[in-house]
């Protein structure tokens, strides 16, 4: 008699609303992974900066004069005080507090008075530095000062990116756009990490971006990469000529936990980031680019398109999942593990919740 393994479940609801669970990703995971900043066009001149918020904690980027873009917690050294707010550019960093004042590089210039304090040595004194990476003009951090680059965290991402988007040095944000979503950040990872519900919930993307016939997904380090050909260029919801070559394919990067490349056909570079507000709340930013971030009409209809159809039918599909994890008559039920793999196989979902799983229970 054959005996066969029993289906592997999906995570349990508490992953999913239990905001001790969100204490220890914030505590844990999300403080030692690779998290988007911002990119890199938008600091072009040393003193330049912008403010950002993650896992409860107040950063900056800022460019030195070195060209180095270097990443700070935003804290005064003296008092605690926030030293920036938004983005702007600078030739030293003042604290609005007691204008204690710091050099790009972080290391502390001068503060009233300290001459009088005695054995005060302002050499021993620096604004506390992130780890920091510029990868393809995308400016990522990690709060782990220990972390392993993004280059092995994420194998071959780079190059295929860069044959992908061979332009890539010349492109700049477009246009960002944000997208509240009422669930767990991780229901919301994981939609998009499948293309299971595809077909049923978002035929502009099934039809007239991608053949879900061809669509799948494997892991790649801790990348999920997404891979298909496009539709019938004739079916094609926008011109994909561009002059570079692969322009008649669509693939993705997700990089785990939070980030996510996407080419689609055209070369038409495209990206998410999720930051998470607490266990039910997240917030999703597509982000949209061009060619020295000058206007382009395809770009700016893609946009447009995608708000209005697949992010749309998304939040739906997520905000509802939120809901049902909050049942008392909801069963984790097995994934679809399809061995041939292919769009109507949950096998990414295997991959990324063992590293959920893994995430909370060590």
């Amino acid at each position: 008699m054959t005996v066969h393994p029993a289906p592997v479940r999906s995570l349990a609801a508490r992953y999913y609303t239990d905001p001790q669970v969100f204490e220890i990703e914030k505590a844990g995971l999300l403080s030692r992974t690779w998290q988007f900043a911002g990119h890199a066009s938008q600091l072009e001149n040393p003193g330049d900066y912008f403010a950002f918020d993650l896992v409860g904690e107040s950063l900056f980027c800022i460019k030195g004069q070195d060209g180095v873009i270097r990443t700070f917690y935003n804290v005064c050294q003296h008092r605690a005080h926030q030293l920036v707010q938004g983005a702007g550019s600078t030739r030293v960093v003042v604290c609005p507090y007691h204008a204690w004042t710091y050099e790009l590089t972080g290391a502390l210039r001068a503060g009233p008075n300290t001459k009088a304090v005695p054995g005060f040595d302002r050499k021993t004194i620096c604004l506390t530095e992130v780890r920091t990476e510029v990868f393809l003009g995308f400016v990522f951090v990690n709060l782990d000062r220990d972390a392993a680059p993004m280059d092995d965290w994420f194998p071959r991402v780079r190059g295929e990116l860069e044959q992908f988007v061979p332009h890539w040095a010349t492109l700049k944000p477009l246009e960002w756009v944000e997208i509240p979503e009422a669930c767990n950040w991780k229901v919301s990872v994981e939609n998009y990490s499948e293309c299971y519900h595809c077909s049923l919930n978002h035929p502009t993307f099934s039809t007239g971006v991608i053949r879900p016939e061809t669509y799948d997904i494997q892991p790649q380090g801790y990348c999920l990469r997404h891979t298909t050909e496009c539709n019938d260029l004739s079916r094609m919801t926008y011109d994909i000529a561009s002059g570079y070559p692969n322009n008649d394919r669509y693939s993705s990067w997700f990089l785990w936990p939070m980030f996510s490349f996407q080419v689609y056909p055209g070369n038409l570079l495209n990206t998410y980031h999720w930051r998470a507000v607490d266990a039910g709340r997240v917030v999703v930013w597509r982000g949209w680019y061009s060619v020295d971030g000058q206007d382009n009409e395809t770009v700016r209809r893609m946009a447009i398109q995608d708000r209005a159809t697949t992010v749309e039918e998304d939040i739906r599909l997520v905000e509802s999942v939120q809901r049902g994890l909050g049942s008392r008559g909801y069963v984790p039920g097995p994934l679809v593990i399809d061995p041939a793999c292919g769009v109507n196989s949950e096998h990414s979902i295997l991959h990324l919740q063992r590293w959920m799983r893994d995430a909370v229970d060590g």
